[in-house]
C-alpha cells in the first residue's frame, strides 16, 4: 500500500524494539506484572528500566510494560495505550495535528535514541508515534538489555 512507506523500519535502536505497533500496558506492580505475563503467556524479557517500564518480546512483536497510576500531568489516568514507529514523526505530527488528534506533547527527541510525540484520538485512545534517531545503547541512559532480548548485541 502507498501509505506503508511512513510506518517503515528506520535504523534499528537497542533501546527500542523493532516491532511497529507496542501496546503499552499500565500495571501499578511492574515487576509482578512482568513475572506474571512471563510465566502465563511465555513472554520474555528484552529491556528493564529500572521498576517501572519494561519492554518484552511477544514472537517478533513487543509489549512494554509500565507503571501505572496517573500521568505526569496528574489530569488522567492512565490505561493501556499504543506505541507505532514511523519514518518522519515530525509529518506524522503535523498530519494528526491537521486532522484535529488531541496533543498530549509535542515531537521531542529523547535521550534513548527515538523522537516522540503522544496525542489522544477522539475515543480518548493515546497514541505515541516514535522515529528512531540514532542507535543507543540502553546502558548509556540506565537501561538493562536482558540476555536473550531482541536486537541484543
Amino acid at each position: 500500500m502507498e501509505n506503508d512507506a511512513q510506518f517503515q523500519q528506520g535504523p534499528s535502536n537497542l533501546s527500542m524494539p523493532e516491532a511497529t505497533v507496542i501496546p503499552v500496558l499500565h500495571y501499578p506492580d511492574v515487576p509482578a506484572a512482568v513475572a506474571w505475563l512471563c510465566r502465563s503467556f511465555g513472554f520474555t524479557e528484552r529491556l528493564r528500566i529500572a521498576t517501572h517500564r519494561v519492554q518484552l518480546n511477544v514472537g517478533s512483536g513487543a509489549v512494554v510494560v509500565a507503571q501505572g497510576g496517573a500521568s505526569s500531568s496528574g489530569a488522567e489516568p492512565l490505561g493501556t495505550s499504543i506505541m507505532v514507529r514511523v519514518s518522519d514523526v515530525d509529518m506524522h505530527f503535523e498530519n494528526a495535528r491537521q486532522a484535529g488528534a488531541r496533543i498530549l506533547s509535542e515531537p521531542v527527541s529523547q535521550l534513548y535514541g527515538e523522537r516522540q510525540y503522544s496525542v489522544a484520538d477522539l475515543g480518548g485512545h493515546v497514541w505515541t508515534f516514535s522515529q528512531t534517531e540514532i542507535n543507543v545503547d540502553p546502558s548509556a541512559w540506565g537501561g538493562t538489555l536482558v540476555s536473550g532480548g531482541q536486537n541484543a548485541a
